[in-house]
């Protein structure tokens, strides 16, 4: 049988050092590892292409993937160092970062090795990287697949007006892309609604565009459909939310991929052109695998079981 080709997550790993009252912790972390992580953990192959020194933050790193099944792209240890994010959570769990950090892009596998390219988050803004995976997701886009998460981090994009662009250019490359409401209100100020940049971004040329609201649950728009869809969060007691944006879109990914409807350029052509019920699974499974994260401390990657437990508990989520 012949071995699936693997989702690249190209961008940021790093060390989170999560800082609450008195107390200060190391975690790996950055999104796209947190992505990757999740979907080996639901049984796709993936790579992270990453930006590490050869010092003992960088070992963890690489223990870590190996321990989540991540492959690793070849001279991501390349960095002068590490580079480290320090979380500060809040009485809610919810966490503002500072960072001391490096990005460059490793030499990457063809576009026609891996099924799908999924970035984001610093690694699209930060410059000399920034520009490399624009490159990356504009070649990719030729033959197979992209996803994007802009993932705003204030403390290093500087601007609205200087990252608007560039996240822009990389939604128009994009079949699909997930936001946080919070990342568009910085972008694009608390006046603009969420529906004007949906239908906005729509236009630029993904299929599908979806918008996190926490408690108030996903907003999902599709290319080949009239209406917006609202999606209810799981009820969950929430311990933080740290890798939950991260954990959603590995089992969108992970769910799409399953239907068919990302990792080629025919399923380019499938998702243009479907409807509610051909989506529905996979935005379930995100639902759940964010759901499942924010029950724990820090970034998690659900199993297949646990969704699974979940869905039997409530049918509607099946």
């Amino acid at each position: 049988m012949t071995q699936p080709k693997p989702v690249l997550c190209l961008g940021e790993a790093l060390i989170d050092v999560v800082i609450r009252d008195d107390t200060r912790s190391e975690h790996v972390g950055g999104s796209p590892l947190n992505v990757a992580c999740v979907i080996t953990s639901l049984g796709r192959p993936a790579l992270i292409g990453a930006w590490w020194g050869r010092d003992d933050h960088g070992k963890l790193i690489e223990d870590y993937a190996a321990d989540h099944g991540v492959g690793i792209v070849p001279g991501s240890d390349g960095a002068a160092k590490t580079s480290l994010a320090y979380a500060r959570l809040n009485d809610a769990g919810s966490a503002e970062y500072e960072f001391d950090l490096s990005w460059e892009v490793p030499p990457l596998p063809a576009p026609e090795a891996i099924a799908h390219l999924h970035t984001g988050s610093l690694a699209a803004t930060l410059e000399p990287g920034g520009t490399q995976v624009l490159e990356a997701a504009r070649a990719m886009s030729q033959v197979g697949t992209v996803s994007y998460d802009p993932n705003a981090r204030p403390a290093i994009m500087e601007s609205p007006d200087k990252s608007r662009g560039r996240v822009e250019e990389l939604v128009a490359l994009a079949d699909v892309v997930k936001v946080s409401d919070e990342d568009l209100e910085w972008l694009y100020g608390k006046s603009t609604p969420v529906e004007e940049v949906m239908r906005q971004w729509l236009k630029l040329g993904p299929s599908l565009v979806i918008v996190t609201r926490g408690p108030w649950g996903i907003y999902v728009k599709l290319a080949s459909a009239r209406d917006m869809l609202v999606i209810d969060p799981l009820t969950t007691d929430v311990v933080d939310t740290v890798g939950a944006g991260d954990s959603f879109m590995g089992g969108l990914i992970s769910g799409l991929l399953d239907a068919d409807l990302l990792g080629s350029r025919e399923a380019k052509g499938r998702l243009r052109s479907a409807g509610w019920d051909d989506i529905m699974p996979a935005l379930h499974r995100a639902t759940i695998t964010s759901g499942l994260t924010v029950q724990r401390a820090g970034a998690y990657a659900p199993t297949h079981e646990e969704v699974a437990a979940v869905k039997a508990k409530d049918l509607r989520l099946a």
